[in-house]
């Protein structure tokens, strides 16, 4: 459980897995040095004694503190053993109330559409136990998960570069500017949002974090090299929604008629104030300035944009050569 990078640093994800390992492993090794615990787990021993004082304080909900997990650590031939007592009902068969196993379910069904090959038959069977363990009260009220699918050998190599932490080249279709890119990218992970899977990354065609839809890939190759993205290559934060404007996109200015005042509840913006007439005048950050061209085309006069005056003179170029289609050639 070394880190990224052959480190040994841990934050708080990598311990809590740790520990939900550690316990059972301390009860079917009673008496083991804290060197070897530290090897087994790929940590330093001071780690290891991190997680030990963290353990002190673990029970079941509602325990007072003669009801807690006891950790005993003695001095034998100068090296640390460890014991571990009042940790006997972490042996108890696990029972889901109804409610968990329905979560349960609901994750394993979605992972189970991003996943393709001996990784979904994986899926299938804890799925399979799952229901049976939970009963028909569970199966009855199973939430429906749909995810469009991406290519089987999409999914199944994009997979595999994540267990392995290999580069991808992407052939990816972008369809708001109608072209087909290349790019190397670094997989971080795979996010599920609104029935999509995307697969988030470090693209070296952009130098920045990106996410790819995985619908969208229209071929991927596996690299003979390591997935390295670069320390400032962190995961968007998606609790707010899965796109989230950034400070280096372009802040842009429209005013919203009565008719389209809904943008600005619709879209994440900057400001909004009221207007003249009705309006609405609204500030918001664009990565893709072409998604406002036809954002404001769509509206049909309802949205102007004041800021900047170069994107308002090529909307107003576009609406021209649009118009002249309908022009009669007599």
């Amino acid at each position: 459980m070394a880190a990224q990078g052959g480190g040994y640093m841990s934050n708080a994800r990598d311990q809590v897995q740790r520990l939900l390992a550690l316990v059972p492993y301390l009860r079917e090794n009673d008496g083991a040095r804290v060197d070897d615990v530290a090897a087994e787990f790929g940590v330093r021993p001071k780690q290891i004694i991190a997680d030990l004082k963290v353990l002190w304080f673990c029970g079941l909900p509602g325990a007072q503190m003669g009801d807690l997990i006891e950790i005993d650590i003695e001095a034998a031939e100068g090296e640390g053993i460890i014991h571990i007592n009042n940790a006997d009902y972490l042996a108890r068969p696990l029972r889901l109330a109804a409610d968990e196993a329905l979560a349960l379910l609901t994750a394993l069904r979605t992972l189970r559409e991003v996943t393709a090959g001996s990784d979904r038959d994986a899926v299938d069977r804890a799925i399979a136990k799952l229901e049976r363990a939970a009963g028909e009260g569970a199966e009855g009220t199973a939430a429906h998960v749909h995810v469009e699918p991406a290519a089987p050998e999409i999914a199944e190599t994009v997979n595999r570069a994540l267990a392995g932490k290999r580069r991808l080249h992407l052939t990816y279709d972008v369809p708001s500017r109608d072209e087909t890119t290349e790019r190397d990218v670094d997989p971080m992970r795979l996010v599920v949002s609104e029935g999509r899977t995307y697969l988030e990354a470090w693209c070296r065609l952009a130098e920045d974090v990106r996410l790819f839809r995985l619908d969208r890939i229209a071929a991927v190759k596996l690299l003979d090299l390591p997935s390295e993205p670069p320390p400032e290559a962190t995961p968007r934060d998606l609790s707010n929604g899965m796109f989230q404007p950034s400070e280096r996109d372009l802040l842009a200015t429209i005013r919203l008629a009565p008719p389209a005042r809904w943008v600005a509840e619709y879209y994440p913006n900057e400001s909004v104030e009221e207007g003249p007439e009705g309006s609405l005048i609204v500030k918001l950050r664009v990565a893709d300035t072409g998604w406002l061209q036809r954002l404001v085309l769509r509206l049909g006069g309802a949205a102007t944009v004041l800021d900047p005056p170069n994107l308002t003179t090529q909307i107003a170029a576009t609406a021209r050569e649009a118009l002249s289609a309908y022009d009669d050639p007599a």
